[in-house]
């Protein structure tokens, strides 16, 4: 059974197209999601991983849930480092225990010459994601969800692969399960405080009419009609944008019937080309200065300041954008 699964293992990541160069870094908490990542990746890349336990110091019985890592990777030839951390409990703890945490498993990883981080995320996070961000009237982008191939948050540098997007929950507790490892359980992960514990516990109440796995699949659809727009805007800002010769200027050629969709994606590009004070914007803050240049006004985002044309019947119009001087205090 365990040979079947990391059989599995090995053409998902081989269809991550990741170059054999450096240790593939396993992110292992413990839990039994990634101890099957760490299972699988150790049968399917035989000595190619390196696996890392972030103890975050915010809980007693972390130090030994580290140890325990590390036995369990020892017992498979997998070098092991724990990496301690030392957070404070408060508001926002999962966000910045996420940040921190991903902060220093890059640093650990490229510190041992790793080409690539591995996370556990598996479907069910997934359509967790999704429906977290489809109650915060995310767009296109956000509804993509967790992608199996991307950069480490923080670090665009490191790639960030996801190889288990395509499994199961249950399916990795069985991994774990077949491959003899004895699991530590997280109370977080229960705790009804945190949104994605609230989440998590209402799919597992609608499971006879919500399926995790049909989310999962609308958000890599989704990630293909983003990837298509990512594509449609590079192309028309090659085509369209103008820069000015003091590299603090540019004018933007706004054709026609525009899709919003594709105008938020070229005013994105507008403000790298710019230089932008800050390079996301929230999608809110984006859809109210693209409404503001197209109905022909004036408003700075980002430190760039941008000046619309209203639309006049089906002409091509201007929109003008300047890197806006800086305050003074």
């Amino acid at each position: 059974m365990l040979a079947r699964f990391a059989d599995v293992f090995a053409r998902d990541w081989s269809a991550l197209n990741q170059p054999d160069t450096g240790p593939v870094a396993l992110a292992v908490s413990g839990g039994p999601d990634s101890c099957a990542l760490l299972a699988l990746g150790a049968l399917a890349l035989p000595g190619r991983v390196i696996a890392a336990t972030v103890d975050h110091g915010l809980r007693p019985e972390s130090a030994d849930e580290a140890r325990q890592v590390a036995t369990l990777c020892a017992a498979r030839g997998v070098p092991h480092a724990t990496v301690r951390l030392q957070m404070a409990a408060g508001s926002g703890v999962q966000a910045r225990a996420r940040a921190a945490r991903y902060a220093a498993l890059a640093d650990w990883a490229r510190a041992h010459g790793a080409g690539v981080l591995a996370t556990a995320h598996h479907a069910d996070d997934q359509a967790e994601t999704m429906i977290m961000r489809l109650n915060r009237g995310a767009g296109v982008r956000g509804l993509a969800g967790m992608r199996p191939l991307g950069q480490v948050p923080g670090d665009p540098t490191l790639p960030l692969a996801r190889p288990l997007l395509g499994w199961r929950r249950a399916d990795l507790a069985a991994v774990a399960q077949a491959a003899g490892m004895v699991v530590v359980h997280d109370p977080s992960n229960r705790d009804s405080r945190f949104e994605r514990v609230r989440v998590r516990q209402g799919l597992a109440e609608a499971v006879d009419w919500l399926d995790p796995e049909g989310l999962a699949a609308s958000a890599a659809h989704l990630a293909d009609a983003d990837a298509a727009l990512e594509w449609m805007a590079q192309g028309a800002m090659a085509r369209q944008w103008q820069p000015g010769t003091d590299g603090e200027s540019g004018l933007l050629t706004v054709p026609p019937g525009l899709p919003r969709a594709l105008g938020l994606r070229l005013l994105e590009r507008v403000l790298e080309a710019l230089g932008a004070d800050w390079a996301a914007p929230r999608g809110t803050e984006m859809a109210r200065w693209f409404h503001t240049l197209d109905a022909g006004g004036i408003a700075t985002l980002a430190g760039v300041r941008g000046q619309g044309q209203a639309r006049s019947g089906d002409q091509a119009r201007t929109w003008r954008f300047r890197k806006a001087p800086a305050h003074r205090t």
